[in-house]
């Protein structure tokens, strides 16, 4: 994916910037724990091996809900880093002072995909299907605690079809879950992370419609550092290669838009 001059610069530029920072704390390797969205929970773990292939530090994941892990921190979990699958949970944190100061970017940008297993379920106009109404059940992530649920429903909302379809809908308690409805046949479709559909692991591409980013509100996750890491060598360094050029190409390979 990185070929173009522009690109292999940034590439070279952000992997000096990264080596820079592991080299002020190769010597005093750490072990940290991460918190990280559903999502994100596959490419957060191929992240985890190339960083740790670079350094001596160790990183532990703990993947879940993004409400479910926001919850787990305030009540004393011991994360040292957190990666959201929005920017509201943790905004809310750094304001509640649960957050190393300074920590906090966007990662990476999620894009919702409409899906299924059967190869000819959806067409190129998945409003059509979704107006067509002739499906069993309809998988989206909860809504009240998961970004991508809460970018289902806005879709949904959009087409003027919330109210027809909720009927029919089921919900996983994560974007994880959802997936693994669809996946399992137990909903004909759903609303997924289209890092899930393009993951290697992924063996039923089946069908699927891009949602356009104009039915939901841009799905930015923020990362931080959180107050128990911010003294954390490995917390720290695992920021700062996340933020790098080498991060984000592994980033964009799964699906996502990084900045």
């Amino acid at each position: 994916m990185l070929t173009s001059p522009a690109m292999l610069r940034r590439f070279a530029v952000g992997a000096l910037a990264f080596a820079a920072v592991i080299g002020a704390q190769s010597a005093r390797a750490a072990e940290a724990t991460l918190a990280v969205a559903a999502n994100f929970a596959e490419v957060a773990e191929v992240l985890v091996d190339a960083f740790e292939a670079e350094t001596d530090h160790t990183l532990r994941i703990s993947a879940g809900s993004t409400g479910q892990l926001y919850a787990q921190i305030i009540n004393g979990a011991p994360f040292d880093v957190f990666l959201s699958a929005d920017q509201r949970t943790v905004a809310q944190l750094e304001a509640e002072g649960g957050a190393a100061e300074g920590t906090r970017f966007t990662y990476a940008i999620g894009k919702l995909t409409l899906w299924s297993t059967d190869g000819a379920l959806i067409g190129d106009d998945g409003a059509a299907f979704l107006q067509a109404n002739a499906f069993r059940a309809l998988a989206i992530a909860n809504p009240d605690v998961a970004p991508y649920g809460l970018a289902a429903r806005q879709t949904l909302e959009a087409l003027g079809l919330w109210e027809t379809l909720e009927p029919k809908i089921v919900r996983g308690e994560n974007i994880g879950q959802t997936h693994a409805m669809v996946s399992t046949g137990n909903a004909e479709a759903g609303f997924v992370a289209l890092s899930y559909v393009l993951s290697p692991s992924n063996k039923q591409p089946g069908s699927r419609w891009d949602v356009p980013q104009e039915f939901y509100e841009p799905i930015r996750q923020d990362a931080v550092v959180t107050g128990r890491g911010a003294d954390n060598e490995a917390a720290t360094a695992f920021i700062a290669y996340l933020a790098s050029a080498p991060a984000k190409a592994i980033i964009e390979d799964y699906g996502y838009a990084t900045e």
